[in-house]
């Protein structure tokens, strides 16, 4: 819907003696990105004459974070922020954007520019005049760092987006719907048995069947759409590779029987309390690309056991395990 080289953009605008950051769904805005924008705008602001301002924070892109069907309290700021289109080192926090507005409130302070009174929120006006903007790092990069670390805020971001760029409101409903259709239309992907809520899985009430998993992979293997998936295949962890959740500190494919697999497999994982899933493909050794999903459900069986039996099959699709 969006486009690999979309890229996502944070803007400040001044009116009435306020400047208001505005979320524009970049979950890779950093303190040094938001330490520009105020660079640029404490200039304007002294250009203007004036010496302090009072600082909102407009996240109006995205309705007001609710819980997905299937979600609890427990998950926010443990695996989860609520969802809102501004926040600053992917941070979790129960509030995102005012602690953006925050930082950049103190990078303003040291560019000599006095912030009036707290950060609040409230919507920018349309006769803002605009001071400064920051475009997001491409799409692809976003969508490798979510894949690599697993990073569920991004997700959810992602999914709102998407619905966005699909002309729909930025929720739940509207875009696991894109979700669906894209699959379905675009791809030919079977939605039988096939129920999502979320944008990051973390719903108890997802259901979706290894099957149609595998054949969501198998796309990746289709030279039509090598170009336009390119970034998640390159996103996918590689087993073995550090800071990837195949990474050895995860205690990921480092058995007798899987270690073989080390650089030979890449996928994505997937972890809650008694489900464990790993999903992805392999050049085996006759060449060919070959295609995994690996769900387990409500096993009783160590959490770890189990990680290391899914690598061990994975071995084995590979035709390296012994």
């Amino acid at each position: 819907m969006l486009g690999p080289e979309h890229r996502f953009t944070t803007k400040v605008v001044y009116g009435d003696g306020t400047l208001t950051l505005i979320g524009g769904g970049d979950r890779m805005l950093t303190t040094a990105d938001l330490t520009e924008l105020a660079k640029t705008a404490a200039a304007g602001v002294k250009l203007g004459g004036l010496d302090s301002v009072k600082v909102r924070v407009d996240d109006s892109l995205f309705p007001e974070p609710t819980l997905a069907t299937g979600w609890n309290d427990s998950y926010y700021d443990d695996q989860v922020s609520p969802v809102r289109s501004l926040v600053v080192d992917g941070k979790l926090s129960a509030d995102t954007s005012i602690d953006a507005g925050k930082v950049f409130a103190q990078q303003l302070a040291d560019q000599g520019v006095t912030v009036d009174g707290e950060v609040t929120r409230g919507t920018a006006s349309a006769t803002d005049v605009p001071v400064g903007q920051h475009l997001s790092p491409t799409l692809s990069e976003t969508i490798k760092k979510m894949l690599k670390k697993s990073d569920n805020d991004i997700a959810e971001t992602v999914l709102r987006m998407t619905a966005l760029g699909a002309g729909r409101p930025a929720t739940y409903e509207d875009g696991t719907a894109v979700v669906r259709d894209v699959l379905s239309r675009h791809y030919g992907v079977s939605m039988a048995n096939f129920e999502i809520h979320d944008g990051s899985g973390l719903s108890r009430a997802d259901r979706i069947p290894a099957r149609t998993v595998a054949d969501i992979l198998d796309l990746l293997t289709d030279p039509r759409y090598s170009g336009l998936l390119r970034s998640i295949d390159e996103g996918l962890p590689v087993a073995g590779e550090a800071g990837s959740t195949l990474g050895p500190e995860w205690g990921r494919f480092d058995t007798a029987d899987s270690q073989c697999a080390v650089g030979r497999v890449k996928a994505k994982t997937g972890t809650l309390t008694g489900a464990i899933a790993l999903s992805g493909l392999t050049k085996a050794e006759d060449g060919r690309w070959k295609v995994f999903s690996f769900i387990e459900n409500q096993s009783s069986a160590d959490p770890a056991a189990t990680k290391d039996t899914l690598d061990g099959l994975a071995a084995t699709v590979n035709g390296c395990w012994a």
